[in-house]
């Protein structure tokens, strides 16, 4: 039933025996509230709420129970109808923090560039609703869902992969981790941004992606506004393309890069081989961004692989011209693999060269690694690696 668009329900209630009209309420007591239970939907005829019972408009995941860092930062891990796992993250602002612009950014003075925040700083005075109307402030969250049931990508710094590709997730499946994020966020905190940026890759599962993207948008539901919703991708160059196309360019794109030589990234993301930087930097320019927007490009920084200044110089040149920002986002450790980060001042060595190259730079803050829920962390519930991604 989560798959299902207003229109798309006012042709079922009617099939049920009610009204037009009424399919857009049950698209409202589902999406905007969250409410499963037809009994509830108190402004529905009884006829209409009972044939809906048996019809089976039922939730599609349950929460199991959770893991809260330190800093408020929570991993849930929700299983399936089929009994499958996947792992969504809500992850705090922090309050009183300041925005450097272009400056130097460190740990505790960046922009909140975690999961690659789904919005550029020049987009924050046209969205003031983190108080209500009494003037309560409310913490700012991003929720970093997932897409698949694993991933096929087995890029070597990240665990959704390590035991490859079990399936698509649905779109109600992902929409259902939205729903459950929200449940989950404490009195204080008011859900502000959607990365698709958990297990799997988003444009791999494309139409799956993108309905999901319409439900989560559509104004009668949550309507979150498509300038906070960021899709992550390892490059697929063709459904790159679809997406700009398909909205505008007004849903946000990350990339994951991590290399700037072919060489270099095809040791990291197998996916290179199939569309090399070339391409891919291609379809970067040709994506249709609205004006003041910016891609994200992610460098996840792997020690004695791809950290070294001559690769941030390299960085540099390949980058010339786009309109982006660039996320440094030091390796957190996975089970399934030795390698790690490099040392703090490495990390910042390689910031201040793109910072002179007049880049704007964020060293992504370790959020939530002390429940492995940080970038590149999440994994399928006990699974073995089929290989060991140490190579290269």
């Amino acid at each position: 039933p989560l798959a299902r668009l207003p229109e798309e329900w006012a042709k079922e209630v009617v099939r049920l025996g009610g009204r037009t009209f009424h399919g857009k309420q049950v698209f409202r007591w589902l999406m905007a509230r969250g409410v499963f239970e037809p009994a509830q939907m108190t402004d529905l005829p009884k006829d209409l709420r009972r044939a809906l019972a048996e019809g089976g408009v039922e939730p599609v995941l349950t929460v199991l129970p959770g893991t809260r860092a330190a800093d408020r930062t929570r991993k849930l891990l929700v299983r399936l109808r089929d009994g499958a796992t996947v792992e969504t993250v809500l992850i705090p602002g922090v309050s009183g923090e300041r925005r450097l612009g272009r400056g130097v950014q460190d740990e505790t003075e960046s922009d909140d560039a975690d999961a690659a925040a789904a919005v550029d700083d020049e987009d924050d005075d046209e969205d003031q609703g983190d108080e209500n109307p009494q003037g309560k402030s409310y913490l700012r969250v991003t929720q970093c869902i997932s897409t698949q049931v694993g991933c096929a990508m087995g890029c070597v710094f990240c665990a959704s992969g390590v035991a490859g590709l079990k399936r698509n997730l649905g779109p109600d499946e992902i929409v259902a981790q939205v729903l459950a994020g929200k449940a989950e966020l404490d009195d204080d905190e008011r859900l502000r941004n959607i990365v698709y940026m958990g297990m799997g890759e988003p444009l791999h599962n494309y139409a799956s992606t993108v309905r999901s993207l319409r439900l989560l948008t559509h104004a009668d539901g949550l309507a979150i506004s498509p300038r906070r919703i960021t899709v992550s991708t390892s490059g697929l160059v063709p459904e790159i393309a679809k997406l700009g196309a398909d909205f505008a360019g007004q849903i946000g794109l990350a990339i994951s890069l991590h290399a700037a030589d072919d060489e270099t990234r095809s040791r990291l993301m197998p996916i290179n081989k199939k569309y090399p930087l070339a391409a891919l930097i291609e379809g970067l320019r040709a994506y249709p961004l609205p004006r003041r927007r910016r891609i994200t490009i992610e460098y996840t920084l792997v020690s004695g692989k791809n950290d070294a200044p001559l690769e941030a110089t390299k960085l540099a040149k390949l980058l010339r011209g786009l309109p982006v920002k660039v996320n440094l986002i030091p390796m957190n450790p996975i089970e399934a693999s030795t390698l790690g980060p490099p040392a703090g001042a490495r990390t910042l060595e390689f910031q201040r060269v793109l910072l002179d190259a007049g880049y704007s730079v964020f060293i992504r803050r370790r959020r939530g690694d002390d429940v492995a829920a940080a970038c590149g962390q999440l994994a399928l519930l006990g699974a073995k690696p089929k290989v060991r991604v140490d190579r290269g």
